[in-house]
């Protein structure tokens, strides 16, 4: 049954990742210090521990400096495994492009502070985003993690073909074929990729996608190939099985009490798939095991965070499955090796079932849609009172996205369609037209700020919503600094931010890092005027021992050579 023996190589996604998709980034600096040991003796090939929503998070919520978390962690893994974080390109951590200088900054003090790989994507999968980002990890030492964002084609209803056909409006036919992710592929790999992940951010891809998918892109590209998936919709483990029998290089996993739902398929169960199809990790399954029980404590920790239940306890090193699972871990290798793709699914559901992790969600399934991207456009209607309003929104998605020119519905774009969407049934509900209200970022996104969209955008509607037929990209002449204000009554040179680390937070999280800075700023002030004052007090009382110890002669003395105060 094992296929030719080979190894794979696991890249876990537990400390970024895994407690984004779960608990909302809320792990701490001591939390995280907990785990690291076992991290270093587990021999991940790679663990993703920075970027994505972490610098922000843990300013704002932890009060927490970034840089000292990813040099931290730098400090303990040292080289036995390659420290990974999750950059926008151009876009960084926002929307709008920054100029090269704030990338080639944040990008070199990145690497230098321990990241080995930076993975690099665009919400527009356009490539030109992503090259200076390329360019200046790889001058610095780093290795450039390329990523195609995966994403489905506009659902159409029947209603929007007929009214198509009446419009005489062509919808369009497949968008995001194998052959549109092997083209990306290439560009990337001619741009210096040193891998090429294809990155599923809302667990939308099958099993019978990564399979076609990966297997295109094994036959025709020369680095590794990475796959990166979620459960969300329950095809995670599914997909992530049918990638490895299909010759993927990497896969993303996370561990077991951080992983399913929203998270990543666990490592313990893509292990115990790779054992039985004779395919090698490497991990020490010991020190796996350990971090495990590490990180069940970690999560009671962050109940307040954690909308699931945990997962059943399971140990890696001893298995011990009950024969029934056993085979179902077989059937689903079969079921993979023989592209019975549906059946597959099925299986490996019924395997995360049998261990206690989260069911699919139906809603997300059906709809095609981010979970992220549902559950931000329930929440605005929510808050408007117009939660009816929701199948309606659902239903109108594929005419918004396209009209936008199809981005893939990953982040930020999923955002911004679905936000825009919403905004069109609220306009239909006042009796008013599509688009009668529209965002600023929808507007940037049709106006071309944010790059070149996988289909080009109509004039006439670029005409409608901007004002302008023309393409406009965003034009970084513009860009204006973050003000940097002193604080001269801490001291000469005191400013907001005292180095070129703060300097960036400051760019890339203006509002949060400004907060955090000053706070910081008051916090080290204080501190200072605590120490003098203890200083002054010290200094006090050690004049005073010294007087009481005096003769009635001595003091005198001491007293008229001004060596003593009256304070006494």
């Amino acid at each position: 049954m094992a296929l030719n023996p080979r190894k794979i190589l696991i890249r876990d996604v537990t400390l970024r990742d895994g407690q984004q998709s779960l608990f909302a980034t809320r792990m701490t600096q001591k939390q995280v210090e907990q785990v690291l040991p076992y991290f270093k003796e587990a021999g991940f090939y790679a663990m993703e521990v920075w970027g994505g929503a972490v610098p922000d998070s843990i300013m704002r919520y932890l009060n927490e400096d970034p840089w000292y978390r990813l040099e931290s962690i730098k400090k303990v893994i040292g080289d036995s495994t390659k420290l990974t974080a999750l950059s926008r390109g151009r876009n960084l951590f926002g929307y709008n492009p920054y100029p090269e200088e704030v990338i080639e900054g944040f990008n070199r003090i990145a690497v230098n502070s321990g990241i080995s790989i930076m993975r690099i994507f665009d919400a527009l999968n356009d490539t030109n985003n992503i090259r200076s980002t390329v360019k200046y990890v790889k001058e610095n030492g780093g290795l450039a993690d390329c990523t195609v964002c995966y994403t489905v084609d506009p659902k159409f209803s029947k209603k929007d073909r007929v009214k198509a056909v009446i419009n005489r409006k062509k919808l369009p036919g497949k968008i995001f074929t194998e052959a549109y992710y092997l083209s990306k592929a290439k560009e990337l790999e001619a741009m210096g990729a040193d891998m090429i992940t294809i990155k599923d951010m809302a667990g939308l891809v099958t099993p019978d996608r990564a399979a076609s998918i990966i297997s295109t892109l094994k036959k025709e590209i020369k680095v590794p190939i990475n796959f990166h998936t979620h459960c969300t919709p329950g095809y995670g483990l599914a997909a992530t099985l049918a990638a490895i029998v299909n010759g993927v290089d990497i896969v993303d996993t996370a561990i077991w009490n951080f992983a399913g739902g929203p998270a990543a398929p666990a490592f313990e169960l893509i292990q115990i798939f790779c054992q039985k199809l004779g395919i090698e990790t490497g991990i020490n399954l010991n020190a796996a095991a350990t971090i495990n029980t590490e990180l069940k404590s970690i999560r009671t920790e962050l109940k307040s965070f954690d909308t699931y239940p945990l997962p059943h306890e399971f140990d890696i090193t001893h298995p011990n499955l009950p024969l029934q699972v056993d085979s179902l871990f077989e059937q689903a290798i079969q079921q993979a090796l023989s592209a019975q793709y549906d059946e597959l699914t099925k299986t490996c559901q019924a395997i995360e079932s049998y261990f206690g992790f989260p069911a699919p969600d139906e809603t997300v399934k059906h709809a095609e849609i981010p979970g992220g991207m549902y559950t931000n456009m329930l929440a605005q209607l929510k808050q408007l009172k117009l939660e009816k309003l929701l199948p309606r929104v659902l239903e109108i998605i594929p005419t918004v996205r396209l009209d936008a020119g199809c981005p893939p519905l990953v982040t930020p774009t999923s955002q911004i369609v679905g936000a825009q969407a919403v905004n069109c049934i609220i306009d239909e509900n006042k009796g008013l037209p599509f688009y009668t209200t529209k965002s600023t970022q929808f507007v940037n996104l049709v106006k071309g700020s944010y790059g070149k969209t996988p289909l080009p955008i109509d004039p006439q509607f670029r005409l409608k919503i901007t004002g302008s037929a023309e393409e406009v990209p965003f034009n970084t002449a513009s860009y204006k600094k973050q003000p940097n204000p002193s604080f001269p009554e801490y001291g000469d040179g005191v400013k907001l931010a005292m180095n070129e680390k703060e300097e960036l937070l400051l760019e890339l999280f203006p509002n949060v890092t400004e907060k955090y800075l000053r706070d910081k700023r008051v916090a080290h002030f204080e501190e200072l005027k605590r120490k003098k004052q203890e200083e002054e007090r010290r200094r006090i009382e050690e004049e005073k021992q010294k007087y009481n110890s005096m003769t009635e002669q001595e003091r005198w003395q001491r007293l008229q050579t001004g060596l003593i105060s009256y304070y006494f």
